[in-house]
């Protein structure tokens, strides 16, 4: 944990990175694509029910060597703006830090597929910065465990913070009595349920 403590929703921002259909057919690391998607989509949720910030980019979509970000997880974003970019590194993308200076906040919580290169190269950047970043590691994925464990433990080692998406979103509120309370039970019993039919469905394919 950083020197400022645990993270506060009225202090974050949430940063979404490359979650398109040929990075998810390529994750070949510990979580499967449909928990990556599940645990993208719970953070998400966390942040329009606090309003804390969304940004969101893809990578290729213009130029035509990608397709937009999968349905499940912009279905969630009606009215978050999407920037497109040519860097594998969001960071050297001025529209994208644009978006994220707007915000106004310094603790981002980033997302990105792949884990080793468009996670672990705009945070290593934002940490450069001065800034403070977390990521959810059940919400990430690489090409291979080898690659998604190397670079967790790479952006460890440079400062940023690892978590997992229902910590995260439990942190982000703490008290079963806050103002957002309320919000933070419903968001809770809707991820247990989904995580209980994936995890059945895994049970009845195996």
């Amino acid at each position: 944990m950083s020197a400022k403590g645990v993270w506060k929703y009225e202090d974050s921002a949430l940063l979404l990175i490359d979650y398109q259909k040929e990075m998810f057919e390529q994750i070949r690391s510990e979580t499967p694509a449909a928990l990556i998607d599940l645990n993208v989509r719970l953070p998400i949720k966390a942040a329009k029910a606090f309003n804390m910030p969304i940004v969101l980019s893809t990578v290729g979509v213009q130029m035509g060597v990608t397709q937009p970000t999968v349905p499940p997880i912009l279905d969630e974003l009606p009215d978050v703006k999407v920037s497109d970019r040519a860097s594998m590194n969001a960071w050297e993308d001025r529209a994208f830090r644009d978006a994220v200076e707007k915000t106004g906040r310094k603790r981002l919580i980033f997302g990105a597929l792949y884990t080793e290169i468009c996670l672990a190269f705009p945070v290593v950047d934002a940490l450069k910065d001065g800034y403070d970043v977390t990521f959810p590691v059940d919400a990430v994925g690489g090409m291979s465990q080898l690659a998604h464990g190397t670079a967790i433990q790479r952006l460890a080692h440079a400062g940023a913070v690892p978590n997992t998406a229902l910590a995260l979103v439990t942190e982000l509120f703490r008290d079963w009595a806050s103002p957002v309370a309320g919000k933070g039970r419903d968001l809770v019993k809707w991820y247990l349920a989904k995580l209980a039919k994936i995890h059945a469905q895994a049970l009845k394919a195996a």
